[in-house]
C-alpha cells in the first residue's frame, strides 16, 4: 500500500506541476482573448438570462430537460462544496494569503473557459435511447474532433466514472460526518446511514430530481452562508483595506513565518490558489458541461453565458467571503487547516460562526454529491450504454456510508490526482474547438446587434 501511495503521490506532483497549473490559466486566458474579453463584459447579459431562465421554456422546438436555471444549480450543487471552505482554508494555511488572488485569476480566466465549455456542451450533445439529451467533454470530442479523437473521450469518461467515486462521493460524505461529529456530536455511522437514505431518493429520480433539488437548497444555502460571511467582515470591517493589502503583496513576495503560520513562497501561493481554485470552481475539469448540456435551450451561446456565472459565483463571491473572513479575522496565522480553520474564522466574529460552517459544509457537500452523481452517470453511460445508469446509481449510493466512516488520506490524493487527468483531454479539446466556440459566439451577438437595430427603427 505504502508504494501505491508514493506512487500516486509522484503522479500529483507531476500532473498538478507546472505544466498543468501553465496550461489551465493558459487556455483560460486564450479563450478570454479569442471571446474579447466578453466572459466579463457580459456578466450582467448572463444574470439577465439566468433570472430569465427559471423555467423551462414550453415549446416544443427547445430541446433538453431542464431549465437553464436548474442546470446552472445542478453545476454550482457540484462546485459548491468543501473547495469553498475546506479547499480556500487549506491554500491559504499553505500558500498564504496570496494564494486568495490566483484562486481570483484563476476564477477570472475560468469565467472563458466554462462559457466555452457549456457552448461546445450544447453545439454537440446527443439524444440518448431514452430520448434524454446528453453531452459534455466526451461528446464534443467524439462529434466536434471525429472519430480519430473518440479515444480522447473516452480517457475523459474513464477518468470522470472514478473521479466521481473520490471527490463526489467518499470525500464529501467524509466531510459532512467529521463536521456534525466534532459540532454535533452526530456519529459517523449515522451521517452515513442518513445521507445514504437521502442520495439514493434523489438520485433515483434522476437529472429532473436532481436539478429540482439542487435549484432549491443551492441558492438558500449559498446566500445564507454569504450572509454570515458578509456579518463576519462587518466585524472585522476596520481590517478589510490592510487584508486586501497583504493579499496582493504575498501574491508576489514570500510570506515570512508567524505565529503558527510555517511561511510560504510566492510559487506556494500561485500552486495552491490555482489548485484550490480549479478544485472549487472546476473550470477547465470538464465537469460543469455535463450538466449544461441537459439545460432547455436551443441556443449554445445563451447557456454558455449562464454557465460562466457558476465560476464567478463560486470563486469571486463565496470562495472570497471564506478568504477574507479567514485573513481579517488573523486566524490564518493560527496553525489551523482546512474546514477547522474556517470555523474559527466564523467563530471569532459570530457566536454561532462554527456551527454556522458545520450547517453549510454539511449541504454543500450533500448537493456536491448529488452534482457529481449526475457527472460520474454520464461517464459511466458513455462507456457502456444506458444499461449501467441503474448499477451504477445503487453503487454509488452504498459507496456514501463507507466514505463517511473511513480514513481518506489516500482518497483525498488520488481525486486531486483523477481530477488533473480528466482536466488534459478536456483542455485539449478546448483549444482545438476554439474556432467554433469563437464563430458561435460571433454571429449571436452579430443577431443580438441586428435585432436592436430593428427594434430602434421600428419605433
Amino acid at each position: 500500500m505504502e508504494a501505491i501511495v508514493a506512487l500516486v503521490n509522484q503522479v500529483n506532483g507531476l500532473v498538478w506541476g507546472v505544466p498543468m497549473l501553465v496550461m489551465i490559466l493558459g487556455v483560460g486566458l486564450f479563450l478570454s482573448i479569442g471571446l474579447k474579453l466578453m466572459p466579463i463584459v457580459k456578466l450582467g447579459t448572463g444574470f439577465k438570462l439566468l433570472w430569465s431562465g427559471r423555467s423551462p421554456e414550453q415549446s416544443e422546438d427547445v430541446q433538453g430537460q431542464i431549465s437553464p436555471f436548474n442546470a446552472l444549480m445542478t453545476s454550482l450543487s457540484a462546485t459548491i462544496g468543501t473547495g469553498n471552505i475546506a479547499g480556500v482554508a487549506t491554500a491559504i494555511a499553505v500558500g498564504g494569503p496570496g494564494a486568495l488572488f490566483w484562486m481570483w485569476c484563476t476564477a477570472l480566466v475560468g469565467m472563458g473557459t466554462k462559457y466555452s465549455e457549456a457552448v461546445l456542451a450544447v453545439k454537440f450533445r446527443e439524444e440518448d435511447e431514452k430520448g434524454h439529451h446528453v453531452g459534455g467533454p466526451m461528446y464534443y470530442i467524439k462529434n466536434g474532433l471525429g472519430k480519430k479523437w473518440t479515444w480522447l473521450g473516452f480517457l475523459f469518461a474513464f477518468f470522470g466514472a472514478f473521479a466521481g467515486f473520490g471527490i463526489g462521493n467518499t470525500v464529501q460524505a467524509n466531510s459532512v460526518a467529521d463536521a456534525l461529529n466534532a459540532n454535533f456530536g452526530v456519529p459517523a455511522w449515522i451521517t452515513g446511514v442518513v445521507m445514504m437514505i437521502l442520495v439514493g431518493a434523489v438520485l433515483m429520480g434522476g437529472i429532473k430530481r436532481i436539478a429540482d433539488v439542487a435549484g432549491k437548497l443551492v441558492p438558500l444555502m449559498t446566500v445564507f452562508y454569504i450572509i454570515c460571511g458578509l456579518a463576519v467582515l462587518a466585524v472585522n470591517i476596520s481590517e478589510i483595506p490592510a487584508a486586501i493589502s497583504l493579499i496582493v503583496e504575498s501574491a508576489f513576495s514570500p510570506v515570512a513565518a508567524q505565529g503558527g503560520f510555517a511561511g510560504a513562497a510566492v510559487w506556494a501561493a500561485i500552486r495552491y490558489g490555482v489548485a484550490r481554485g480549479v478544485f472549487s470552481n472546476e473550470a477547465g475539469l470538464g465537469s460543469a458541461p455535463i450538466a449544461h448540456a441537459a439545460a432547455q435551450t436551443n441556443n449554445p451561446v445563451t447557456q454558455g453565458l449562464v454557465a460562466m456565472l457558476g465560476t464567478f459565483i463560486d470563486t469571486i463571491l463565496v470562495c472570497s467571503i471564506t478568504g477574507l473572513a479567514i485573513i481579517v479575522s488573523g486566524a490564518w496565522s493560527s496553525g489551523e487547516n482546512g474546514a477547522a480553520l474556517t470555523s474559527m474564522a466564523f467563530g471569532h466574529a459570530l457566536p454561532i460562526g462554527n456551527y454556522v460552517v458545520a450547517i453549510a459544509l454539511a449541504i454543500f457537500a450533500f448537493t456536491t454529491i448529488l452534482g457529481w452523481s449526475f457527472y460520474s452517470e454520464k461517464c459511466v453511460q458513455f462507456l457502456f450504454g444506458v444499461k449501467a445508469i441503474m448499477p451504477f446509481r445503487l453503487i454509488f449510493t452504498i459507496i456514501v456510508p463507507i466514505g463517511a466512516v473511513a480514513k481518506l488520506e489516500f482518497i483525498w490524493l488520488l481525486a486531486d490526482t483523477l481530477n488533473a487527468m480528466m482536466a488534459l483531454p478536456n483542455l485539449v479539446a478546448l483549444l482545438l474547438l476554439s474556432p467554433i466556440v469563437f464563430k458561435l459566439t460571433k454571429e449571436y451577438f452579430a443577431r443580438q446587434k441586428a435585432l436592436k437595430a430593428q427594434e430602434v427603427e421600428a419605433e
